[in-house]
């Protein structure tokens, strides 16, 4: 008797293309898989792996975050990296000159980086000034910065702080047993 080969370990499950059938970002995965496969560097697979990425794995970037990380010692003169969106953040004045690449700039950051007298490229500039990705620094959005994250794990269990998906809050709803110790226990 031959030993029976298990199958259901077999296929891969990780992104080799994007789902878009978006030809821009199409264009930019043939760049990135040739530059990814001729150069040894490690940026460039970076990239190509995130640009493969649902959007939910490309979190929108605010400037703050980006000027935050610009004011850090020896990132002043980088060109910042962002496979995803840029946003405005309205609570932050002053914006400071920097040269960012990235997927997509909001219109309101697009023109408050210019006006800084910042640069923006697209990814296919940046492979032409920086192809193996020397003197950038990647970014990325917070990923668990999404309101569908706080329902996500045991709501009633002790010690876990999930939001429970109650109808609204107040005296009725979902506030006695567990909540109290008059009420069977207090988690």
């Amino acid at each position: 008797m031959g030993v029976d080969i298990r199958h259901n370990k077999d296929r891969k499950v990780r992104r080799t293309e994007p789902k878009s059938q978006d030809i821009y970002l199409r264009l930019l995965v043939k760049l990135y898989r040739f530059l990814a496969r001729r150069t040894d560097s490690k940026f460039n697979r970076i990239v190509l792996r995130r640009l493969f990425m649902s959007k939910i794995n490309r979190p929108p970037l605010s400037i703050a975050r980006l000027a935050r990380n610009m004011k850090k010692a020896g990132n002043a003169d980088k060109t910042v990296v962002c496979v995803g969106t840029i946003t405005n953040d309205i609570r932050i004045f002053d914006v400071p000159k920097m040269t960012v690449c990235a997927l997509r700039v909001t219109e309101k950051a697009r023109e408050r980086i210019l006006k800084a007298g910042g640069e923006i490229l697209t990814f296919d500039q940046l492979a032409l000034r920086a192809p193996t990705g020397k003197n950038t620094l990647m970014i990325q959005g917070p990923r668990k910065a999404r309101v569908a994250e706080r329902h996500f794990g045991a709501a009633g269990r002790p010690g876990s702080h999930v939001k429970p998906f109650v109808r609204s809050k107040g005296r009725k709803f979902e506030c006695a047993r567990g909540r109290r110790e008059s009420r069977g226990y207090k988690k």
